[in-house]
Order: structure tokens, then C-alpha cells, then sequence
């Protein structure tokens, strides 16, 4: 983390980015500045990165049920050859459509991409 912390500081200065931290810390700007008061982050995080599959289906569910309003997008894999989109049982046919229409513009994405 403190590597892939370095190298997105050393191609965008500018941008609000933190290395590692606990959950609490990165949804709640009060916990992170008593934590963490020199950290750029202003308000709540918008990106998670966790761990490890397990840990993000965990933070993933909890989330959901929690503060999602009972929408959600996702769960999406990164860091493999393309993007997968996985619906779980629990799916809502809001989320299948919204993952729907998230997969056909990734499509459209990667077949242009490989026309360039």
C-alpha cells in the first residue's frame, strides 16, 4: 500500500488520496482528523480498497444493509485482464439492471479499446 501510496502522490500531487487506514477512520472526516490529522481527505471517502476478497464482501454487505439505502452497485473485481461484475443472490432487479447497463458501457469501453 505505501508503494501504490507513493507512486499515485508521485503522477498526481494534487489528488486526495490516503494510504491505509481503518474503516471508521475513512467514512467519518471526525474519527480521521483525530486519527490522522495531517491527512489530505476532506468528508467521507468515496473509494474503499480492501484487502482481500473476503474483507470486501464483508465491508461490501455491511455497507449495503447499513447506509445503502438498499441501492448498490457492485460488487465489481478489479486488478484481472478486465473488469467482472458479480451479482450475488441477494441481487434486486435494480441491481441487476444497474450492473446490466455498467457491463454494456464497459463493453462498448474495452471493444473500443481494442480498435485503437
Amino acid at each position: 500500500m505505501q508503494a501504490a501510496l507513493a507512486l499515485i502522490g508521485a503522477m498526481d500531487p494534487d489528488l486526495e488520496v490516503e494510504g491505509e487506514m481503518h474503516g471508521d477512520a475513512a467514512l467519518s472526516e471526525e474519527v480521521r482528523n483525530a486519527v490522522l490529522p495531517h491527512s489530505r481527505l476532506k468528508g467521507e471517502a468515496n473509494l474503499l480498497i480492501m484487502p482481500t476478497a473476503d474483507a470486501a464482501n464483508i465491508a461490501f454487505n455491511l455497507l449495503k444493509v447499513t447506509v445503502g439505502g438498499g441501492v448498490t452497485l457492485g460488487p465489481i473485481l478489479l486488478g484481472v485482464a478486465k473488469p467482472v461484475h458479480i451479482l450475488t443472490p441477494s441481487a434486486t432487479v435494480r441491481r441487476i439492471v444497474n450492473m446490466t447497463a455498467l457491463t454494456a458501457v464497459d463493453c462498448i469501453v474495452q471493444k473500443q479499446r481494442s480498435q485503437t
